[in-house]
């Protein structure tokens, strides 16, 4: 059952980062920007572990939460840059 699950959804996810990746370069904001890379980035955590569990191996996983916590610490720091016009107090 998930030799046909996975590559559907392997398919579906990379839809979506190509929709992501489009927004982002369209985006008529920053806001818009912001929220297509982060978009963008949970996407990227999806397809990891989709290939993870397709290749059965566990040195994905370690990769998507290595790269889930840089999305979401670069999300923060992006929004409060354009919040506030700086990064460090």
């Amino acid at each position: 059952m998930l030799t046909i699950v996975i590559p559907i959804c392997l398919a579906l996810c990379t839809i979506a980062v190509l929709l992501a990746f489009i927004r982002l370069v369209r985006g008529p904001h920053q806001s818009d920007r912001i929220l297509a890379l982060d978009t963008l980035n949970i996407n990227a955590i999806a397809l990891i572990v989709l290939f993870g569990l397709w290749l059965d191996s566990n040195l994905f996983f370690e990769a998507a939460l290595i790269i889930a916590l840089m999305g979401f610490i670069s999300t923060v720091v992006l929004a409060k840059f354009i919040t506030r016009g700086d990064i460090i107090e």
